[in-house]
């Protein structure tokens, strides 16, 4: 993946779950319907080009809300079909979707972010072979959602403890041996805020100590953050939907 490619390329934020009804089903239709799911978008994957795919599950579901992805292609027409792909019956009839379209966030200010490598990928792997699916246990992730409260991007920075916050984040990453951060601005903006990010520690304790830092005045009067808990969801799988990266 270029530098360039990234930085062209729309993300879609996605909150997905499965609907009650899901669980009515019995075994074999169930697996039926994955299947024919997992295909459909394996063929949108190749045939837009998909760039990657990452998903994490949080530790305490939100209702239907049970699972959050990154979904990244090259333009937009790839979000647009995957989007719609994804919602096909008959698996589409039993989840839950809630889509938001975003771009990479990469300013100088957050090259201290380190990025985690894919997992490798062995050639004859098969995507359409589908193994059991569980969380990655050995870290912890942050989903932090926010923005500026309104009118404090007008004020000075000296004002909000901008370079104090920079930091106490950078401080935190070294101390807690964060291994991933990433930071996506939304196409547009919600009630939440206008950027997601994602960190990802080793231990609870170093989630703990983003939260708190993030909290620490006077940034955090002119920031709302809105955090779940998580973790990777199944990473080895994932990397083997093309384009195989880990390779």
């Amino acid at each position: 993946m270029t530098d360039s490619a990234q930085g062209d390329s729309i993300v879609i934020l996605f909150r997905g779950g499965r609907l009650p009804q899901w669980h009515q089903l019995d075994d074999e239709q169930r697996l039926n319907y994955e299947r024919l799911h997992v295909d459909l978008m394996l063929s949108v994957s190749e045939h837009h080009g998909l760039i990657g795919i990452h998903g994490y599950r949080l530790l305490t579901p939100q209702n239907s809300w049970e699972r959050f992805w990154t979904i990244e292609f090259p333009d937009l027409a790839g979000a647009e079909a995957w989007m719609a792909a994804e919602t096909e019956p008959p698996y589409g009839h039993y989840g839950f979707y809630s889509y938001s379209l975003a771009r990479r966030w990469q300013p100088e200010s957050l090259s201290w972010l380190p990025r985690k490598p894919e997992p490798s990928v062995a050639p004859d792997t098969d995507p359409h072979l589908i193994p059991p699916l569980t969380v990655d246990p050995s870290s912890i992730v942050v989903l932090a959602f926010g923005g500026w409260r309104r009118g404090s991007d007008q004020v000075d920075p000296q004002t909000r403890g901008d370079e104090e916050r920079q930091q106490r984040l950078q401080e935190v990453a070294q101390d807690h041996d964060l291994i991933h951060g990433e930071v996506f601005r939304l196409v547009g903006t919600n009630t939440e805020g206008e950027f997601i990010w994602i960190l990802e520690f080793p231990q609870l304790a170093g989630a703990e100590a983003y939260i708190e830092a993030e909290k620490a005045p006077p940034a955090e009067s002119y920031h709302k953050r809105n955090y779940h808990l998580a973790r990777r969801w199944a990473p080895d799988y994932f990397a083997t939907w093309p384009p195989r990266t880990g390779n």
